[in-house]
């Protein structure tokens, strides 16, 4: 199921008992957080939670929606969320040469390809701009402080839209603003990311870039704008494709952006690109707070809504928290894409304990002497995998997400003095222990089976394994023993 909007969404965690109301009056600066907190931290990631009164606002507030494996299979409409783009990749791909009834049968699928494209409504058609509202301002929304060394409130869960000024492509991302004042904000934009390139540009143009923020949309749309996808890839785009069909889309008002119809809030305005201010500190996915540092400044000029908006909202910190459940999904749907890339790839799992970036296991089909080196810098290669701090590559028939089965198949598998392959590069904004901001060290683990074409020359001992015969016996006599 396609859901529309953000209320569709709700309904079906309502039906599907997913979702928690809560009706007592709650204070935005920390008491949502910890209350959420103590859900995010229950087994399966607790129920998503509708604040129906936040202290100072008359908008109801939204979080944890993506926080569990069940609600992320209900925002990408599979069960297997790999095949989703296990499908896709399919159609893109037919095997072998077609002939004509074959390329007949093929069309049907090619349309399903060109119906994920997002299609322009009139903006009478886009409950988005049911309210113009006259006087826009922050305040309106019920903005949360998160954590208590927090640099202000910020808002979390936003869409944030522009447009390359060279190409026209468009992209949308979804970054943290924190508020500074009722028309200001800052814009979270690391020095890698899409708003970020296309604001460099106008700053050559000598020109403000037109950016429009969105609070609220469907599910798929809020969270196509968090996957890392490639620069020519449209977020929304994307978000067609986990939908099944098209998102509509609706021109701003006061610039020439397309934006969800059915979002909940649509913020427009600019930033200027010979504007930084002082953004931070933030709590941030890490659970340590991101430091202070200059960012590029929003201003609001236009602000539009549906009659009744729900406020979406996010906290990130220690693990587990609702974006872990995203990020999984992440993996589950980029999976299938690096394999393609890689086939000698067998699994690919980033365990949520190391927050995205600072942790990737991988387990390899080996062919040849140094294959897991060649592995570890593809990854490095690759969009926003440059940021793996640690990549632990091991043989292609460990469980990936048995730790315990990881930790003792990787540790007996290495020589530290031979096995580990050091690098420098680019990493993540947020990485605090890098000596130099945004440039630091990378770490590779070669904890496949060496052998002696990679200078290995003593024997390679065999796992302990009980014969299959044994088990067969045993398997027949274990009724018998009363264990």
């Amino acid at each position: 199921m396609a859901f529309d909007n953000l209320r569709q969404f709700i309904a079906a965690l309502e039906k599907e008992g997913e979702l928690a109301r809560i009706r007592e009056e709650v204070d935005p600066i920390l008491e949502v957080t910890e209350i959420a907190d103590r859900v995010m931290k229950q087994p399966n990631g607790g129920k998503a939670l509708l604040f129906e009164r936040v202290r100072g606002s008359g908008m109801p507030l939204l979080i944890n929606a993506f926080g569990s494996r069940r609600r992320m299979q209900m925002v990408c409409g599979a069960e297997k969320i790999s095949e989703v783009t296990e499908q896709f990749l399919a159609m893109l791909e037919p095997r072998g040469s077609l002939s004509f009834l074959e390329k007949l049968k093929m069309l049907p699928r090619l349309k399903q390809i060109n119906d994920i494209f997002p299609v322009e409504v009139k903006p009478r058609q886009a409950p988005c701009m049911e309210v113009i509202v006259e006087d826009p301002s922050f305040d309106l929304m019920p903005v949360c402080q998160c954590w208590p060394q927090d640099g202000g409130r910020y808002i979390t869960m936003a869409m944030t839209f522009s447009r390359d000024p060279a190409t026209g492509a468009s992209n949308c991302g979804l970054y943290r603003l924190q508020v500074f004042d009722s028309k200001t904000c800052g814009m979270h934009w690391h020095l890698h990311k899409g708003g970020a390139e296309h604001l460099r540009k106008m700053k050559e143009r000598g020109e403000m870039l037109p950016v429009t923020v969105v609070v609220g949309a469907g599910p798929a749309e809020m969270f196509s704008a968090a996957c890392p996808l490639p620069p020519d890839v449209f977020e929304m785009m994307f978000a067609g494709l986990l939908r099944g069909e098209p998102v509509r889309m609706v021109r701003c008002r006061t610039n020439d952006l397309l934006v969800p119809a059915e979002a909940e809030i649509v913020l427009e305005g600019f930033v200027d690109p010979g504007e930084l201010r002082l953004e931070g500190p933030f709590g941030d996915h890490t659970g340590y707070y991101s430091l202070a540092d200059m960012y590029p400044v929003f201003h609001l000029t236009a602000m539009s809504m549906r009659r009744d908006p729900v406020y979406p909202h996010t906290i990130v910190g220690i693990p587990p928290m609702e974006d872990c459940y995203m990020g999984e999904a992440i993996e589950d749907l980029f999976n299938p894409i690096l394999k393609k890339q890689f086939p000698e790839i067998a699994d690919m799992h980033m365990p949520m304990w190391g927050c995205f970036h600072n942790l990737m296991l991988v387990s390899l089909k080996k062919s040849y002497p140094g294959h897991a080196r060649k592995i570890m810098h593809g990854i490095w290669g690759l969009g926003q995998a440059m940021f793996t701090k640690c990549i632990v590559v091991v043989d292609h028939d460990v469980n990936l997400r048995n730790y315990g089965e990881v930790t003792w198949r990787a540790l007996n598998c290495v020589d530290w003095a031979h096995d580990i392959e050091v690098v420098k590069g680019p990493v993540d904004d947020l990485d605090h222990a890098s000596y130099i901001h945004r440039f630091g060290g990378k770490i590779g683990v070669d904890a496949t089976t060496k052998w002696a074409s990679e200078g290995f020359t003593r024997p390679w001992p065999d796992i302990i394994r009980m014969s299959d015969e044994v088990k067969r016996r045993v398997d027949a006599l274990w009724p018998r023993l009363g264990l």
